[in-house]
């Protein structure tokens, strides 16, 4: 059957838009919604396909409403999907998945292949040890080494030195020990591994003396593994990084949408028994840095 001239050229205006582009034609075309997410990243994403659980997950439920409300989609189908941490970019950028459900540190490598919503979470980077680790590595990890030079230097490398430290393979706390490695001229081993179960349990079973992460992860993963007389994490914070939803590189409308209900749920006050649920009592803190996040 020949098509006529005017089916063809909205046909061929849509086939000419990147990918990115067509997330909301495709959802409203299908009336399906594919939620991605990363499983055992308890408290964030976890659990199977069926029905996930987790504080980045209840958000993508909201936005997920919001969507249904404002393309006038009542019947919308919500489908989950996991992802391997590995294949998040891919998934987003072929279209597998519309939105992730799990939380991604915005870097400006990763901003080449993805977008990035506004913050969902405040997070920080940790370290989980064995409950048996020795003194000069419990001394540099928790900063208790004064910072005279060179005895400084001299006093980390020899606390580190010859240690073995797990990380999250291509996260951003790779990147950073590697870093720290280098700057202080240590020799030891890094073990990049896919999973915080992995992680886990190398330091479980002693094979690893350190695994640097993202601290309240850490902490849910001492919790469910029932690991505390073997490890624990430790208070220190090393830094602060923002988390966030990411989607398709270069999709406006759907980041709009996204960052739009957001910014609701921050504005109103909503985010507070949610993050309440999941991490506890919001400090002042983390309120001040939700209404910072919010958009007008």
């Amino acid at each position: 059957m020949k098509l006529s001239p005017l089916v063809c050229l909205p046909l061929l205006a849509l086939l000419a838009l990147p990918l990115s582009a067509q997330t909301l034609e495709r959802v409203r075309a299908g009336n399906v919604l594919t939620l991605g997410y990363v499983d055992h990243l308890q408290p964030f994403s976890s659990g199977a396909e069926t029905q996930p659980v987790g504080y980045a997950i209840e958000l993508c439920q909201r936005i997920a409403d919001r969507l249904k409300r404002e393309q006038a989609l009542p019947q919308l189908q919500l489908r989950y999907r996991m992802v391997e941490r590995e294949r998040v970019s891919e998934a987003l950028q072929s279209g597998e998945v519309d939105l992730l459900c799990s939380p991604l540190v915005a870097t400006l490598e990763r901003r080449r292949e993805v977008s990035f919503s506004l913050p969902i979470y405040p997070s920080g980077r940790g370290v989980a040890v064995r409950n048996e680790a020795s003194p000069a590595l419990l001394q540099v990890l928790e900063g208790q080494v004064k910072r005279t030079v060179p005895q400084w230097r001299a006093s980390i490398n020899r606390g580190l030195a010859r240690g073995t430290f797990v990380v999250i393979a291509g996260s951003t706390a790779e990147r950073w020990v590697r870093e720290q490695l280098r700057l202080f001229g240590v020799v030891s081993t890094l073990v990049p591994v896919q999973s915080f179960d992995e992680g886990m349990a190398l330091l479980r079973e002693g094979k690893a003396d350190a695994f640097f992460g993202d601290r309240v992860v850490l902490q849910n993963q001492v919790a469910a593994s029932g690991a505390g007389d073997q490890v624990r994490v430790l208070d220190r914070l090393f830094d602060l990084e923002s988390a966030a939803l990411s989607m398709a590189r270069g999709d406006e409308d759907l980041r709009l949408l996204v960052d739009s209900e957001l910014s609701l749920i921050y504005r109103s006050g909503e985010i507070e028994p949610l993050y309440r649920r999941y991490f506890g009592e919001p400090s002042e803190q983390v309120r001040l840095l939700f209404k910072a996040y919010a958009l007008p």
